[in-house]
């Protein structure tokens, strides 16, 4: 009969209950020890430049590279005409991303990596990248996305949920709502910018290739990379044990990694690649644009009788790629009738890809915008408006959620904001020189969960080590692994050591989706209770133990140390029992994944968000006073990490709000604002009191530990809120994110203002 799970363990399932007091990463962070992608030192590297294409569309006819293979350094210039001939891609996963790794001669975009300069020195890799001359053949290109919207398609493959959806009657009940509206709201291109753009550092040892690259998914990288150099996966290692910001951007292996692996081989030495700033717009993937038509229908208590979300957007001609803009729009609030649809628009642009929550940034951006509008013209408070159609279930898949708290997120968030003050008749709040207003909205996304893996050991000096091969994009995940592990080992936090960001580490997913947390720290508590098991085993059959005799049933743990349940007095530490057995480590291996039981739930993080804006009346450049905000997220693993990934994600927010759009040039396709001077971006100034708390309710049957992702909620719903205060500030509907101040002087009030 196995032995019993310890009772220390049972009382943790629920919820975490010790928290580090500060970020387990931080102390190595802010004393330069954490060692990032392009930083780890390797014997003799060069240094490689990505040459990208100056057109949109056609083909290389010629490089020639001539002067810059003369010039001083150079090692090799790699392009399509010499480039080591690669396996044909196979269709198998990872996903695999259109990218140019040199096996064609085709431009896709402008900003197309077409060749790589391989040198001594990273100045003499840029310099002679400015040698090479390149003529190519032209054909026309698909640019002028607004003017090819007639153009749009279905997406030619179908993901996790279809591109469309129906149900009801929809143009009926449209006809017969006495409210209704019919709204199109647009959003931009917009591109990552993290704190570390991209970097890859690739050495080979024979035939073993290591690959230092900032990712969001170590195993992704070393199967892409494996497949795509037609290599045994056991020859490749992939480490991160820092990644600068991702935001789905480094979900995906791009061209520069594989290229750079490609590199080593050819110089048969290390080689570095940094993605530079200017080169994050197209190569490493984009949000695209959307165009929205929302209508709704509502009676004259707010009910809504229909809810019709189109969605056109482009895509690259290279792959399709689908921003689920209205998939929160089908199941967010009960209506009668509900029907929406994408369709994409190819363009010679660069691939399109997962920016922070895809889909529903931009998707609630819009429909909670429209939300506001039915709201004015019902002449009813855009609060009791949601409250009136609150989703009980999910009423698009008629199932019930695993756990469902946004009533008292509205409660709390509300109450803190002082919503009650506000004026429903637009432009009519004044202090002094500027107009304030007042806007709300719901936050949505999805919770998400995938099986990982676990490694538990606990060591003879008393402490104990946990790793998984998962990825921290700053988010926590050293902080909860570490706690996990304590919880679970009835340890103090700070007796535990993390490893993460390394392939050789037992698998988990890509962190994306917001799952990193309910997908790897469920395995830890498996993997240290096998490793609980096997001390306890020690114990019971050690003879100069005070267990000694006794099963492992019998035996708790508190505190690291193992205890008879029958006999407190009866007890010793962790180490004594390992170091009395030949200083021997004891492991154990651990995995969760979903539930059978998960496709009977529809699981979903919420939030309630309120802002206030301050909009001058002479130059009307809009001001976020303050947002205030609730959470209902499970479980909040860590206050100090959790809350900070909340605010960073509003903070993202009022950027699609108010700041962030990549301005694509019509002629040429190029990005025209390629760098942080052009390409806007809230700085502290910006960004006002940000109030912001989570119900820390534990969803339980979403995972054991309670707890959902936060990486994106926290800019669903906010872009709204401010878009939403703006017009009470003013009276002015802006469609067009993000916000400006000229748009604002251009528009029209919909009242007589104070101005």
């Amino acid at each position: 009969m196995p032995p019993a799970m310890p009772a220390a363990q049972e009382e943790k399932d629920s919820t975490v209950q010790k928290q580090l007091p500060h970020r387990y990463d931080g102390v190595a962070k802010v004393t330069g020890k954490a060692k990032y992608a392009h930083e780890f030192e390797v014997p003799n590297p060069a240094y490689a430049v990505m040459v990208q294409s100056t057109i949109p569309s056609g083909s290389l006819k010629f490089i020639d590279q001539s002067a810059a293979a003369k010039a001083p350094g150079v090692l090799a210039v790699i392009t399509p005409f010499n480039a080591p001939e690669l396996p044909k891609p196979k269709p198998q996963p990872p996903a695999r991303r259109h990218v140019t790794v040199f096996q064609e001669k085709d431009i896709w975009y402008n900003g197309q990596p077409i060749a790589l300069v391989v040198a001594e020195s990273l100045d003499q890799a840029r310099y002679a990248a400015t040698l090479l001359h390149i003529t190519y053949n032209p054909p026309p290109a698909k640019l002028n996305f607004p003017g090819r919207l007639n153009e749009g398609r279905p997406p030619k493959q179908q993901g996790r949920e279809p591109a469309d959806s129906k149900r009801g009657d929809v143009p009926t009940n449209l006809s017969n709502s006495p409210t209704k509206i019919d709204v199109t709201y647009t959003t931009p291109v917009q591109n990552h910018n993290p704190m570390e753009p991209h970097a890859t550092t690739a050495m080979w040892e024979g035939e073993k290739l290591t690959v230092h690259n900032s990712t969001q998914y170590i195993d992704g990288d070393r199967m892409t990379i494996a497949r795509d150099l037609g290599i045994p996966m056991d020859n490749v290692q992939t480490v991160c044990p820092y990644t600068g910001g991702g935001f789905g951007s480094k979900g995906s292996t791009w061209s520069h990694v594989v290229l750079c692996a490609m590199a080593a081989k050819v110089v048969n030495r290390p080689v570095k690649l940094a993605v530079e700033r200017g080169q994050m717009f197209g190569p490493v993937g984009t949000r695209p644009t959307t165009v929205q038509q929302i209508k709704l229908g509502a009676g004259p208590d707010g009910k809504l009788l229909a809810v019709q979300h189109d969605v056109i957007e482009h895509t690259s001609v290279m792959e399709d790629f689908l921003e689920p803009s209205a998939f929160q729009s089908r199941y967010l609030y009960d209506s009668k009738s509900n029907q929406t649809s994408h369709r994409l628009v190819e363009t010679n642009l660069g691939v399109c890809t997962f920016q922070r929550a895809p889909g529903e940034c931009t998707g609630t951006a819009a429909f909670e915008s429209a939300m506001d509008e039915l709201a004015f013209a019902l002449k009813m408070d855009p609060l009791q408006l949601r409250l009136a159609n609150y989703a009980e279930k999910d009423v698009e898949k008629d199932k019930p959620w695993t756990s469902k708290h946004l009533r008292e997120a509205y409660q709390q968030a509300s109450d803190r904001f002082g919503w009650s003050k506000r004026n429903a008749t637009p432009g009519q709040t004044k202090e002094g020189n500027k107009l304030i207003g007042y806007g709300m909205a719901t936050a949505i996304y999805g919770a998400n969960r995938s099986a990982s893996q676990a490694t538990v050991r606990i060591l003879p000096n008393g402490r104990a080590f946990v790793g998984a091969a998962t990825q921290d994009l700053g988010t926590g995940t050293y902080t909860i692994m570490a706690q996990t592990a304590a919880n679970a080992l009835s340890l103090d936090p700070t007796l535990i050591d993390v490893k993460l960001g390394d392939s050789t580490l037992p698998k988990a997913p890509v962190s994306g989706g917001s799952q990193t947390a309910a997908s790897v720290c469920p395995a830890i508590p498996d993997a240290a209770l096998q490793a609980l098991l096997k001390l306890s085993e020690l114990a019971v059959n050690d003879p100069q133990s005070p267990l000694h005799g006794l099963t492992s049933a019998d035996i708790d743990t508190k505190n690291g140390r193992l205890i008879s349940k029958k006999d407190s007095s009866k007890s010793e530490t962790y180490a004594a029992v390992l170091t009395r057995n030949g200083n021997q480590t004891v492991e154990g291996q651990g995995s969760a994944e979903p539930a059978q039981s998960h496709e009977a739930f529809t699981s979903q993080s919420w939030g309630a968000v309120f802002a206030e804006v301050a909009v001058d009346i002479d130059t009307h450049m809009p001001e976020v006073r303050r947002i205030v905000a609730t959470y209902d997220i499970g479980t909040l693993m860590n206050t100090k990490t959790g809350i900070n990934q909340l605010q960073g994600g509003i903070v993202w927010a009022v950027s699609t709000a108010l700041h962030e759009e990549s301005h694509i040039d019509p002629s040429t396709g190029r990005t025209a604002n390629e760098s942080l001077a052009e390409y806007h971006v809230p700085v502290n100034a910006d960004i006002g009191t940000l109030d912001v708390t989570c119900l820390n309710i534990p969803d339980t049957k979403f995972n054991p530990l309670g707890a959902r992702g936060i990486g994106e909620i926290g800019i669903t719903g906010a872009s709204a809120a401010v878009a939403n205060a703006i017009f009470n500030a003013t009276g002015k509907r802006i469609r067009d994110f993000p916000i400006t101040p000229d748009k604002i002087m251009q528009a029209k009030s919909v009242t007589q203002s104070v101005a």
